[in-house]
């Protein structure tokens, strides 16, 4: 029988990998497996549309298998977090003192920030306490899980709105199990509230024209952005510079930097693009996580800008749980360094990650200390207005540049050599070799800040012309952009920065 299925090409090997985790191939929205298996995907769910129950059960399942794909085994703690905290917000509803729901809030605190200290921080910590004491810490081989720290941030902001009774508990654990496992925004964001996501569950569900164009519109963005512009300087200009940054002159090391600034920006906007694009097509709205970051006048304007998601989180559940502005000027200064101190932490366990999260926390702190002592004249002239707000644009955008430094780099020492290089050792001499050998890596650079800082009214003229377009147009697009990204590429399908978050 075999022999039968070999003489007509049928693969077995090639039908079972496709149910098998595999690390060095992780299910990606960029790959063309996944837009394969996507198309297959959209079949089966239109024609589920009016079955509410099965639909939702299928999408679960495969927001399960997508996550398999991504992280192997370790999958069973979405479900372990899923029933733990649909379990707690139950009782948290029925619980009639305060002690007994503080106790099930802090339950699930400990469930979902336990996972974390686990898995993310164990080894980091271990090590930190052994330097201290003078140990010899001998680090454990832990697999860090795909989007951990996403699905716990958002399933505990369930729990933490139903302590403080701004939405009820749901009573269908299938319902909670599909809005915590939603694929599109599993692995990377952007986290997704519940009082937003929820009542759309189970809404007949009604897919326009409009949103099939915004969606698409959306996908089509987000891949230019990571498949083409984020990989490309990635691979071929910035990791060669923050690899090895005492091997090039200091105006290589800046550009390095400003490219990282825009790579970091395309891959994570990137993904949050499509995977509000994917969420349309299915019927679904997800807020927007990023809005133009760079075009921010101010560092607080920055963090309304970027990653919105997980800003808002930080300020809703962390800020205002310390105290925010409540309690005097000093402590909401100290409030701020803490929460963007930890919001350090929560990209990863490294000394580097900390470092960018204070220095953004005393940026904050800054910016709200100067912004109360030199108010604006009320009588400013326009021209005024204009010129302190393209200061302040660019004064915002160099500070998060020098941030992005320490974000990047695994090591305080390459982080001194790339400053160390951009001030010592810049060269300017060789610019114009820089520009000749990295040709199209510098147009790409040139593109994407230009269409970044395109104003919006253009960029919103844009995404309604394509709207309106004919789904045959639609289809073109998606297909010429696919061609441009093959004839581009420099390597293997390259996984989103934010997966190791």
């Amino acid at each position: 029988m075999n022999n039968w299925f070999d003489s007509i090409g049928f693969d077995f090997d090639k039908i079972k990998s496709l149910f098998v985790y595999s690390a060095n191939e992780p299910m990606i929205f960029n790959s063309g497996f996944f837009m394969f298996l996507f198309f297959a995907f959209i079949i089966a769910y239109t024609a589920l549309k009016k079955r509410m129950t099965p639909r939702l059960i299928f999408v679960t399942a495969f927001s399960y298998y997508f996550y398999y794909k991504s992280s192997g085994f370790y999958f069973f703690l979405l479900g372990i977090v899923t029933v733990s905290d649909f379990l707690l917000a139950k009782y948290l509803a029925r619980a009639k003192t305060k002690i007994i729901r503080r106790i099930l809030l802090s339950i699930s605190i400990f469930v979902g920030l336990g996972l974390l200290a686990y898995f993310k921080y164990f080894n980091f910590f271990g090590a930190t306490f052994s330097a201290i004491v003078g140990g010899n810490f001998q680090p454990s081989d832990i697999f860090l899980p795909v989007g951990i720290s996403f699905f716990t941030f958002q399933s505990l902001s369930y729990t933490i709105d139903v302590y403080r009774r701004n939405i009820e508990p749901l009573n269908n654990i299938l319902d909670y199990a599909f809005y915590v496992s939603f694929f599109p925004q599993l692995v990377a964001g952007p986290i997704v509230r519940a009082r937003d996501f929820i009542p759309q569950i189970r809404q007949p569900l009604k897919i326009t024209g409009e949103m099939i164009g915004t969606g698409i519109f959306f996908i089509i963005c987000g891949l230019f952005k990571k498949a083409i512009i984020s990989d490309y300087i990635g691979i071929n200009f910035v990791d060669r510079i923050f690899d090895n940054p005492s091997l090039y002159s200091g105006i290589e090391n800046l550009f390095g930097v400003y490219g990282y600034g825009l790579q970091i920006y395309c891959d994570f906007s990137g993904y949050s693009d499509m995977a509000i694009g994917i969420a349309m097509l299915l019927g679904f709205r997800f807020n927007i996580n990023f809005d133009s970051p760079y075009k921010s006048a101010s560092i607080t304007e920055f963090w309304r800008r970027w990653h919105i998601s997980l800003s808002s989180w930080l300020r809703d559940y962390l800020y205002i749980s310390l105290g925010g502005n409540r309690k005097g000027k000093i402590r909401t200064y100290i409030n701020l360094f803490i929460t963007m101190l930890l919001g350090g932490l929560w990209h990863g366990a490294n000394w580097n990650f900390i470092i960018w999260g204070a220095l953004h926390g005393i940026a904050l702190a800054m910016h709200k200390f100067f912004r109360f002592i030199l108010l604006r004249e009320k009588n400013e002239t326009s021209s005024v207005r204009s010129l302190s707000h393209w200061f302040g644009v660019l004064l915002t955008f160099h500070f998060v540049m020098f941030a992005w430094i320490f974000f990047r780099n695994q090591s305080l020492t390459d982080c001194r050599i790339i400053l160390s290089q951009i001030f010592g050792n810049f060269q300017p001499q060789i610019l114009w070799q820089l520009l000749s050998g990295y040709t199209l890596v510098f147009i790409f650079i040139f593109t994407g800040y230009v269409l970044h800082f395109t104003p919006f009214k253009i960029e919103n003229y844009f995404k309604n012309k394509f709207i309106t377009f004919p789904l045959i147009y639609k289809a073109i697009a998606i297909i010429v952009l696919i061609y441009f990204i093959v004839q581009i590429k420099s390597g293997d399908v390259q996984p989103f920065i934010y997966f190791q978050f």
